[in-house]
């Protein structure tokens, strides 16, 4: 038997489809019994992380997502995960609703970080500005010896802009040449490796510049989701067209 994992999504839905395509890939199965078993919460009313932390207008999403982690831990989840970097600043809230563990990406992808770089490395953030601005990886990185290089300013400015779009039209053209022109100016400034760390980008990941080395946050989670659930991963995930 496959333990259930709940995924808290919705933030944004294309994200969390994408985790659950993700999952079913990483798998090898020769029945259908032999996958994850998934409960989600698709809940695009979830109160805008960016109206929150950034501009400072929208409601907590905190009460809202402990509430959807409540909900999945009664219809049966044995954990939790939540495809959406950003609102990992609110895990605190999530781990104090319910008993089940919680499978931190944030935490996760600081590891996978310090085996890619080795202590005293730079990595390079891939996100939305608020995820520097609540310093989400800047713990789990310096508690790691790695160092944080984040877009300027300005860059970050069309890293949202970019972030919009997709939430907008899906994964265009003008949000890939963002997360082309970004990843390569951190790639200038020392970060040979870094990582998708907002699911909007990871729609588009082929994007990031080919001079670095770059990891998906949300393939690190799939990981954990796989390993959780006592399924069997493949040793090459198929590909999602």
């Amino acid at each position: 038997m496959r333990r259930r994992v709940g995924i808290l999504g919705g933030m944004g839905p294309e994200a969390t489809i994408l985790i659950m395509q993700k999952v079913l890939a990483a798998v090898h199965a020769d029945d259908d019994a032999d996958h994850v078993p998934l409960i989600v919460d698709q809940n695009p009313q979830v109160p805008s992380r960016i109206k929150h932390l950034i501009e400072g207008t929208g409601s907590d999403p905190a009460p809202i997502l402990a509430d959807m982690a409540r909900r999945l831990a009664a219809g049966g989840a044995e954990a939790v995960a939540m495809p959406c970097n950003t609102a990992h600043h609110y895990a605190p809230a999530i781990r104090a609703a319910v008993d089940v563990p919680f499978l931190d990406m944030i935490e996760l992808s600081a590891d996978r970080a310090a085996q890619l770089t080795g202590a005293g490395g730079s990595v390079g953030i891939l996100a939305s500005p608020a995820v520097q601005k609540v310093g989400l990886f800047d713990g789990p990185l310096t508690k790691r010896g790695l160092t944080p290089i984040y877009p300027d300013s300005e860059a970050a400015g069309h890293m949202l802009s970019a972030i919009r779009l997709i939430k907008a039209e899906g994964p265009c053209l003008a949000a890939r040449e963002i997360l082309r022109a970004v990843s390569a100016d951190l790639a200038s400034r020392g970060a040979g490796v870094q990582m998708i760390a907002c699911t909007e980008f990871s729609l588009i990941a082929d994007a990031a510049a080919g001079a670095a080395t770059v990891f998906d946050t949300l393939d690190c989670l799939v990981e954990e989701i796989v390993r959780f659930s006592g399924a069997t991963p493949i040793s090459a995930p198929r590909h999602l067209s």
